[in-house]
């Protein structure tokens, strides 16, 4: 979790999920916060699932961003898609259906964006590479021969 991506990627999903929360808490006791939420048991056990797939991002679990991403494009994919097609067709398109349109695409990209960083990271794991040391181990020019004398020294110790 070195990486500038790797700590965005987490850092967006938390402040997404806190959003959420907001959101859903405020539908709880009855305000109107202008997202609308599709369903509030659904959106319950969404914020809990999170929580896990949020440590799944940290610990850089490829299955757990997978799932991450596979649940919030079936949760939040049907509402965007239909809050697209009233807005295409000019019928009742409120405020609330660009409030869900703007919600809805960002779970997604945030989830995408999370499961593609870890995707990408794997590579990165597997092939490190540090500019410090590599001019001088991975460089035939500055292997280091052995001296004729390195092996002769038979000194003992009393």
């Amino acid at each position: 979790m070195k990486q500038l991506s790797s700590m965005l990627s987490f850092l967006f999903g938390i402040i997404f999920w806190g959003f959420r929360l907001v959101i859903t808490y405020m539908d709880a006791v009855g305000k109107d916060s202008g997202f609308p939420i599709q369903d509030f048991t659904m959106e319950v056990v969404l914020l809990f699932l999170t929580l896990v797939f949020l440590i799944c991002v940290f610990k850089r679990i490829l299955v757990g961003g997978l799932i991450y991403f596979m649940v919030y494009a079936a949760y939040y994919g049907p509402q965007l898609f239909e809050a697209i097609m009233q807005i295409s067709s000019g019928e009742g398109a409120s405020i609330y259906t660009f409030d869900t349109v703007i919600a809805s695409t960002l779970g997604i990209i945030v989830s995408l964006f999370a499961f593609l960083n870890i995707l990408v990271d794997k590579n990165r794991a597997a092939h490190p590479t540090d500019k410090k040391t590599d001019w001088f181990y991975k460089n035939k020019e500055y292997d280091r021969k052995l001296d004729e004398r390195a092996d002769k020294n038979n000194y003992r110790t009393l």
